[in-house]
């Protein structure tokens, strides 16, 4: 029973050598990725590649319920993934080696394959996966080979049995260490040699893995020379009318701060490009081929605009819709440089880290959509988050097709010759945002007292404008709210009204109707293809 216990233990001992192997594989491969190639971390090129394979229900889970936490929530599973297959790797080499390396290499050649599939791969990308395989994989041997060596010191039976004891002679109080068995000083040899060797490779994967990813996240202190950047003024500024926000508690306000904007992209890592060395190409489709700086883009001229932003996967009554204040140049502008070519009907602009989005040429030509290239974002440079240095804006489409942040590159082509990131994974090539009402308050699950209350939120109806917003109570009459003032037909607008509300439970229904006298489709959609629909009916408890 004592050896049965024993032998659980040198088990449990051989995961923890799993772990540190798989330690030093990934410190190994972020410190030589720091060196070689930033975009070469094993973990974030997986996490990637996870993004990229998984389908849409689950990417649509994974919105609605972690939010803008759902990179988080990705990493936090990669690493539960990484912990698991460390420790049964470890396992397997003491019980049956070398499958333990051969697991650590798997893991390496799938490493290194989602990193050099990667959109921008430099070509050294190959190196950091492999010798942070190679070093796991050293480890990994040479922990095992002394937890075997201390297992069977520790496991040998004793040489022989002591001799009884004459009464007549002298207790010996203190055993001389040669008179111990061998066994036994072999056996703390080993374990020292393990525990050794087991704290300097563990302690040395930390340092080296949390300062090698902490520099390459910091190195090109990307953040500081955003903070430092200094915009030139714009040559026009939007208006805000009287009336443009209620003051309504509980309301979304009239513009979103920065903090608070929803975030959903494909981007494990947020992107740190310095504007100095940004480039964006315009090709394909093209009488000729443009190259601009950052500062070509600015000497263009920047004009303020005021654009609400929608996502596709926002559901009915959901929170991923945003406005604010944008300074940026028309798009149709640094086309124009390019002067596109007859046949053309598509646009596809690329990010840096690879995602594309096919955007209807004739949105970023209409002379009466403002379509533009944005740098700034409610006062200030663009968030790292939101797209710095530049993005596209473009009311009037959900943002899978419009809103490319980190951009690189737009070529003017066809939807019959390309397709974009999003549209081999089951949505629509073209989105055009589905007009909606929210209520903010009264919240979702929050009791309200009795007596007069105001019912508030916010409708939005990109490119044509809300002309009104009806409310009816548990199914009664379509009642119109006040409306503020529009501050153009691309932004939302806020809307309340006064409640006597009386205890019990009620249901609250919105609906809005735009500017053309379409009203907004009450029949519920699912977020794919091409957006979700319905009328929010919220449930009110009142007190």
């Amino acid at each position: 029973m004592a050896e049965r216990r024993s032998g659980k233990r040198f088990i449990a001992w051989a995961a923890l050598a799993g772990l540190i192997s798989g330690a030093v594989f990934l410190a190994v491969a972020e410190l030589f990725a720091l060196l070689v190639a930033r975009a070469a971390s094993p973990v974030l090129a997986v996490g990637g590649f996870v993004i990229d394979i998984v389908p849409q229900p689950f990417k649509e889970f994974a919105i609605a319920t972690f939010g803008e936490y759902d990179k988080i929530a990705l990493l936090a599973g990669l690493g539960l993934a990484v912990v698991i297959a460390s420790a049964i790797a470890g396992i397997l080499q003491l019980v049956r080696a070398p499958l333990g390396v051969i697991a650590l290499g798997i893991a390496g050649v799938l490493s290194t394959a989602a990193i050099v599939t990667r959109a921008g791969v430099t070509p050294l990308a190959f190196l950091p996966p492999v010798l942070g395989t190679v070093a796991g994989a050293v480890i990994l041997v040479l922990l095992i080979r002394r937890l075997r060596r201390w297992r069977e010191a520790a496991l040998a039976p004793a040489a022989a049995k002591k001799p009884a004891v004459d009464p007549s002679t002298p207790p010996i109080t203190k055993p001389s260490p040669t008179d111990l068995p061998a066994s036994a000083t072999n056996a703390g040899v080993s374990r020292r040699g393990f525990f050794g060797l087991a704290a300097i490779a563990g302690i040395s994967a930390v340092v080296v893995g949390v300062a090698a990813r902490a520099v390459s996240m910091t190195v090109s202190s990307v953040e500081s020379i955003r903070k430092a950047l200094k915009l030139p003024t714009p040559a026009s500024t939007v208006t805000i009318p009287d009336g443009a926000e209620l003051d309504v508690p509980g309301i979304s306000p009239l513009f979103t701060p920065n903090e608070d904007f929803y975030r959903v992209d494909t981007a494990l890592t947020v992107p740190t490009i310095d504007p100095d060395t940004w480039r964006l190409v315009i090709d394909g489709m093209v009488d000729e081929r443009v190259e601009m700086s950052f500062q070509d883009l600015l000497d263009m001229g920047l004009d303020e605009y005021v654009i609400t932003l929608t996502c596709v996967s926002n559901e009915v009554g959901g929170e991923l819709v945003g406005n604010a204040k944008w300074l940026g140049v028309p798009i149709r502008d640094v086309l124009a440089k390019a002067g596109v070519k007859s046949g053309a009907d598509m646009v596809l602009s690329r990010s840096v880290d690879g995602y594309t989005a096919s955007t209807p040429l004739e949105s970023l030509t209409d002379d009466n959509l403002d379509a533009i290239l944005a740098v700034a974002m409610n006062g200030e440079p663009l968030p790292l988050e939101h797209g710095f240095p530049v993005r596209m804006v473009v009311p009037g489409l959900y943002g899978y097709v419009s809103a490319t942040k980190w951009l690189t590159e737009l070529k003017v082509t066809t939807f019959a010759d390309d397709e974009a990131y999003w549209t081999p994974r089951g949505y629509s090539a073209e989105a055009p945002i589905k007009f909606s009402s929210r209520v903010d308050t009264p919240k979702l699950g929050e009791a309200v007292e009795a007596g007069r209350i105001p019912i508030a939120g916010v409708a939005w109806a990109q490119s044509v404008g809300i002309d009104r917003v009806e409310v009816s109570i548990d199914n009664g009459e379509w009642t119109p709210v006040t409306l503020s003032k529009a501050i153009n037909d691309d932004t939302w607008v806020q809307w309340f009204m006064e409640w006597d509300a009386t205890p019990g439970t009620h249901y609250v229904a919105v609906r809005a109707i735009n500017k053309n006298g379409d009203t907004q489709i009450e029949e519920r959609a699912p977020i794919a293809p091409n957006g979700s629909s319905g009328w929010q009916r919220s449930l009110v408890r009142v007190n």
